[in-house]
């Protein structure tokens, strides 16, 4: 099974081709506001490099925010777009999760602006609770209270983030996967006014 993986809800851009569980090909980098510019060169670039067609894919994942207005979108529109065209199966992940991977004790915090920010405490892959948005000086005790390694915008709490393989996370999380029956119904996940954090 061909596997397409994109991210570009926040801050990077995503992009992994699978199979079988094994990681063939893909990028990550940060591309703030540039995803749209990006993201189907980098995604043509590495379908031609691996001699493979869109018809290949067999299954696509995404992620479904939380993150930027715009940035959810693009992956999103790209993979509805295919999945329905071409057939394949679309599967969701949440970007926290994307964040974490799939081992261990973890903390995702990204920006949400206005000193605010989102987060989630997730253990072995699996949100516990749910993603939330609380204000800057929450997030002191908000990790006080749920021990693990923190990633993202660690900053924010005045910590350093652990390290990100996001290649590697998108098939490690492969148990979390949501499958979409209806494609037409996908949406972004927004947890707060649509225009606070327009990017």
């Amino acid at each position: 099974m061909i596997t397409l993986a994109m991210d570009s809800a926040y801050k990077n851009l995503v992009i992994g081709l699978y199979e079988d569980g094994r990681l063939i090909d893909g990028i990550a980098f940060e591309a703030f506001k540039k995803q749209s510019e990006t993201i189907f060169v980098e995604l043509e670039k590495l379908l031609k490099n691996n001699q493979l067609d869109y018809k290949d894919i067999d299954r696509i994942v995404i992620t479904d925010g939380p993150g930027s207005y715009t940035g959810i979108r693009i992956a999103m529109t790209i993979a509805k777009v295919l999945s329905t065209q071409m057939g394949q199966e679309l599967c969701c992940i949440s970007t926290m999760q994307l964040y974490a991977g799939a081992s261990g004790s973890a903390n995702v915090i990204l920006d949400a602006r206005s000193k605010r920010a989102y987060v989630a405490h997730i253990e072995d892959g699996e949100i516990i609770g749910q993603t939330k948005i609380l204000g800057v000086e929450e997030l002191d005790q908000f990790l006080k209270d749920n021990p693990g390694t923190v990633y993202g915008d660690a900053d924010l709490a005045g910590m350093e983030s652990g390290p990100v393989d996001f290649l590697k996370n998108f098939i490690e999380l492969e148990p979390m996967y949501r499958s979409i029956k209806n494609k037409h119904t996908l949406a972004p996940q927004y947890l707060k006014e649509s225009d606070a954090y327009k990017a």
